[in-house]
């Protein structure tokens, strides 16, 4: 199943038309959502979750980042940065079921590479409209997309 991610925001348009990733406009127009479409991502991200993005962020291993797909350049991919190699970021989904990623295409040159994720916003799905309901999901809803900086490490112990 291909993969995809949908930018929003006024990046879209710098980011797809013209390759550039990077706040130029200011603090607030390098930053940006994108919605989570598939299930590569899972625990970590759920289809349907949108991601505070900033725009030519510095990538770290462990962080999770959009990027572009090196076939299909038109097609926009969540993953995690696992470690630097010669050629870009070998990058991999935190659901080890679904191997669209560096496993079946190698590394990402770092053009490919054009945000990093702050944070996940759960939308709401199938909650009741009660107080305690709502205040339950707001605290859940927003959270920080933690880098995981052992997981290099777990990949090459296995």
């Amino acid at each position: 199943m291909p993969e995809r991610v949908e930018e929003r925001g006024p990046e879209r348009e710098r980011a797809e038309g013209t390759g550039q990733a990077g706040g130029r406009g200011g603090l607030l127009s390098a930053f940006g959502l994108a919605e989570v479409y598939n299930p590569s991502m899972v625990p970590t991200l759920q289809p349907g979750d949108q991601l505070v993005v900033q725009y030519g962020a510095a990538v770290r291993p462990g962080d999770v980042v959009v990027l572009r797909h090196p076939f299909r350049q038109d097609l926009l991919i969540v993953k995690r940065a696992v470690r630097r190699d010669e050629g870009g970021w070998w990058v991999q989904g935190d659901n080890p079921y679904v191997r669209n990623d560096s496993r079946e295409f190698g590394a990402v040159p770092d053009e490919l590479v054009i945000a990093r994720a702050w944070a996940r916003v759960r939308p709401p799905r199938g909650i009741q409209r009660s107080p305690r309901a709502l205040l339950s999901w707001a605290v859940s809803a927003v959270r920080p997309v933690r880098a995981d900086r052992s997981l290099s490490r777990r990949l090459r112990a296995r």
